[in-house]
């Protein structure tokens, strides 16, 4: 399983376990599943897609942001 956290400067959006979260990147969007290697990048406006342990899926609409990923730990800071 893989722990997402999703923070605005005014409050968390979003905490839990997911399966998949898919990432407007600055280059490109991109996905971080189980297991992903440990990432570093700069996200752009856009959507991140979040699928959680039920197959329920939440969009987040952001303006730009960071994301860390590692040990299945994903940390995501956002500008809304």
């Amino acid at each position: 399983m893989i722990y997402l956290e999703i923070i605005s400067p005014e409050k968390m959006l979003y905490a839990g376990e997911i399966t998949i979260v898919k990432l407007p990147g600055t280059l490109g969007s991109f996905e971080i599943m189980d297991n992903h290697a440990p990432i570093i990048s700069t996200l752009s406006k856009g959507k991140i897609k979040v699928k959680d342990t039920k197959g329920v899926i939440t969009f987040f609409e952001i303006s730009g942001g960071l994301v860390e990923a590692s040990d299945n730990r994903i940390n995501v800071l956002v500008e809304k």
